[in-house]
């Protein structure tokens, strides 16, 4: 199915790789004057345009200057982040931890076997207690649900590292990547090739906000959630982008920038394993995916990979991203925490979009 809703402006190509990625004045005189302190974060859904954009350029920012320019920056010097883990993790544990003391404040992990959320203690109390220990929540849930208790009883900012419905942190970190790669992101046409999940769904709440066209091809019966379909309808028409809904890999790939697939059996799908792996047959991505891709194509995969999922000749090739892409996680997750947590206003012009 084609959702067209192009508008002239986004028919523009990106710029190739290695161009200037400085934006202009007014860019970053307008996504300047943007504020995220005192939020949180549990779905794109809930971000404007220029709010995205605002955390991506922190986080572009943050990067540049201690990674590059070896600067310290004791940001959130004196905070703490509780870290909340119902599912094991490495990128989204490793990114916070390491990118929390960088910035010189302390990251707290407390797993099934430290917090017992709704079990031992009612998510109310602890979203509550945890309120009065720390600055920020970082929770990464099995149900969605559970991120919006704790979000509606807490007083500091609740983060979402991933539930079953939303990744939001994986998808900055997959933006920041593209947008280091090709300079921008307008115009660029993503395609999902796999499963209807949380990263996707995530991928669905932001892409068009940031004038990227998504071609999606999924298994009949492992669609996206319907509310997220209407909702992605939505944002393609009001941002004039447009938004490829179907089951052929292949049509999905066509005149692509960029091929992004992820696990087909995620963390509490293991007794599915049979059905799925015969379910998402022809879905493997390979060069023969890419050679219907336009010639400047890119890979991302957001970790951990299996081979059925991508093969190794694309996976290790040059034109895979997923190193960058997971060494990224570490810098947007210290974009938002900065942004949510400070006034800090980047050093660098804000980068182009």
């Amino acid at each position: 199915v084609l959702y067209n809703f192009v508008s002239l402006e986004c028919r523009t190509p990106p710029p190739p790789h290695g161009s200037d990625v400085t934006g202009a004045t007014s860019g970053t005189a307008l996504l300047g004057s943007v504020s995220l302190k005192g939020r949180s974060c549990l779905t794109l859904k809930d971000f404007s345009s220029e709010e995205i954009k605002r955390l991506l350029w922190v986080s572009g920012d943050l990067k540049r200057l201690i990674k590059q320019e070896k600067q310290y920056l004791p940001l959130l010097q004196g905070k703490s982040i509780a870290m909340i883990f119902e599912k094991r993790s490495t990128r989204t544990r490793m990114s916070t931890e390491t990118g929390m003391a960088l910035l010189g404040g302390h990251p707290c992990f407390l797993t099934s076997q430290d917090i017992h959320l709704g079990v031992n203690e009612s998510c109310t109390d602890t979203a509550r207690v945890l309120s009065g220990l720390c600055d920020l929540v970082l929770a990464r849930v099995y149900s969605h649900s559970t991120l919006e208790e704790l979000h509606r009883e807490a007083s500091i900012p609740i983060i979402n590292g991933l539930s079953d419905l939303y990744h939001p942190i994986q998808i900055l970190a997959d933006f920041l990547t593209l947008q280091e790669h090709y300079g921008s992101l307008s115009g660029l046409t993503v395609s999902w090739i796999g499963d209807g999940n949380n990263v996707l769904h995530s991928f669905m709440m932001a892409a068009a906000k940031l004038g990227v066209h998504l071609r999606v091809a999924t298994p009949k019966g492992y669609e996206p959630d319907r509310s997220v379909i209407q909702e992605a309808k939505n944002l393609s028409k009001q941002h004039g982008t447009q938004l490829v809904l179907t089951s052929d890999p292949m049509e999905a790939a066509h005149g692509s920038n960029v091929l992004v697939t992820d696990t087909w059996i995620s963390m509490g799908q293991e007794e599915e394993k049979k059905k799925r792996l015969r379910d998402f047959q022809g879905y493997q991505i390979t060069m023969k995916t890419g050679s219907v891709a336009e010639p400047n194509w890119t890979f991302l995969h957001c970790l951990p990979r299996k081979p059925e999922e991508v093969d190794d000749q694309v996976f290790y090739s040059t034109r895979s991203l997923v190193f960058n892409e997971a060494e990224n996680r570490k810098w947007t997750i210290m974009g938002l925490m900065v942004s949510l947590l400070t006034d800090y206003y980047p050093q660098i012009p804000s980068s182009k979009f």
